[in-house]
């Protein structure tokens, strides 16, 4: 079956395969099944609303969301979808940019020979760096005096990428103030969706490909404490031997194991940060506040002075695993590997594309796992590598789709299908306290007269 690249994707609980809907013209709300569609849950021709839709979505996010272990994956769509609700536009992009005549030519070929083997058309500007700085070592090598003009355009493009990520920042920071509060307040609600987790589940991983600060800004306004490999308050230096800390307390009147503190999830930034620079042999987070009209003032310290915009570690390598065997790349990724290929696990992406084999890989990986899980929640699919991703994986029972606006829509995925931001005993408190005065199933009724728990 062929999927429209616009329209939207379901496919929850009992679904076989992919459930693909539009919305009715002239009734806002109201969807129907495509023409080449069908679905268990409604007929061909019958129109169906949100509600429909939330009691298939919710409750099956909220089954999922308290595995054992759960992690968050966050791609650019993410930092898209928050910027439009605050400016009304996207996010800066990674558009290519034109190097000099001398290579020219060939950095655009490698580059867009990668972009291909990763599923995209043409190289964007993280391909077109990976394969400048692959030639600048070269140049290098050769002693070639070529070498220093290409570094000096490295640097200068280095130093526009970034400032691009700051202005990005920035026109969230400066919104219009009912615009901003409400991006924000929905992503915190995004973030605290995944977050609020019962005291006896696993922490949850967020791992992000941005090198932006949003994730960073919504966990504050959250109150929420992200655990990274980082040590230290004034410069933290960043730390392979990653102990496995965590935050406990001691609950008033009782004695034993301490209990998970709430508000705590670990952290990656699996291809580095603005705020990351490489000092010498170490990795180093300076201080950089969000939405900085520029990087440089905030290197004018002792220790950091000698660091340039190729000093920032903010372009891994996309399509080959090179940069992602350098350090400090191997340890993010371990700690992928590590936090999504255990059983009971379940891994949700949003605004990922899948445009990152290394990243891909792993997620195989997992599912190879017959307890794992893969939510895909996707704003569209434009290049369609999201749907040949899904069938290339070969395990439908094993992956949930959510995947246009109707569906991924920030502010209508956190209003409608997320689960809400505080699962705890008061909420099953009051579903057990329902189920006594309303009447259980018999099914249910038999199953506790044999000491049975469905």
């Amino acid at each position: 079956m062929s999927y429209e690249k616009h329209n939207n994707i379901v496919k929850t609980q009992d679904d076989h395969h992919p459930v693909e809907f539009e919305a009715v013209n002239d009734k806002e709300g109201c969807f129907k099944l495509s023409d080449d569609s069908s679905a268990s849950w409604v007929s061909n021709g019958e129109e169906f609303d949100v509600k429909a839709l939330r009691s298939r979505i919710e409750p099956w996010l909220t089954a999922l969301f308290q595995s054992e272990h759960l992690s968050l994956l966050a791609g650019s769509g993410l930092t898209h979808a928050i910027h439009y609700l605050a400016d009304g536009n996207g996010a800066a992009g990674m558009d290519p940019v034109e190097w000099p005549e001398d290579y020219a030519d060939r950095i655009t070929e490698k580059a867009n020979d990668s972009a291909k083997k990763a599923g995209r058309k043409n190289g964007n500007l993280e391909d077109q760096l990976r394969i400048a700085n692959e030639l600048l070592r070269g140049l290098e090598i050769l002693d070639d005096e070529k070498a220093n003009n290409l570094r000096e355009k490295i640097v200068r493009t280095l130093d526009d990428f970034a400032s691009s990520i700051l202005q990005s920042e920035t026109n969230i920071a400066v919104a219009e103030p009912e615009k901003r509060e409400q991006a924000f307040n929905t992503l915190v609600t995004f973030l605290m969706s995944f977050a609020s987790r019962t005291g006896t589940r696993d922490r949850l991983n967020i791992f992000t490909t941005n090198y932006d600060r949003l994730i960073e800004a919504g966990a504050e306004l959250a109150g929420l404490h992200l655990l990274d490999r980082f040590v230290g308050n004034l410069t933290p230096l960043f730390r392979s031997s990653r102990l496995d800390l965590d935050m406990h307390y001691n609950p008033p009147g009782i004695r034993g194991e301490p209990r998970y503190l709430e508000g705590v999830a670990r952290f990656t930034k699996l291809h580095g940060s603005l705020d990351w620079a490489q000092v010498d042999d170490d990795i180093r987070r300076f201080g950089l506040p969000f939405g900085a009209d520029k990087i440089d003032p905030y290197l004018q310290a002792p220790g950091l002075k000698s660091v340039t915009c190729h000093q920032l570690m903010i372009y891994p390598n996309s399509a080959k695993d090179r940069e992602t065997a350098d350090y400090p790349y191997v340890e993010l990724f371990r700690d992928l590997a590590a936090a999504i290929c255990r059983p009971n696990s379940t891994l949700v992406t949003y605004g990922y594309s899948f445009g990152d084999e290394h990243i891909n890989r792993i997620i195989r990986d997992m599912l190879t796992i017959p307890s794992t899980h893969l939510v895909i929640i996707s704003y569209s699919d434009p290049l369609a590598r999201i749907m040949k991703m899904y069938e290339s994986l070969g395990r439908p029972s094993q992956v949930s789709l959510l995947i246009g606006p109707e569906l991924s829509d920030l502010a209508t995925l956190t209003e409608h299908f997320l689960p809400k931001a505080a699962i705890d005993k008061t909420t099953f408190r009051m579903g057990e306290l329902l189920k006594r005065r309303m009447g259980a199933d018999p099914r249910q009724k038999m199953a506790e007269s044999h000491g049975d728990d469905l």
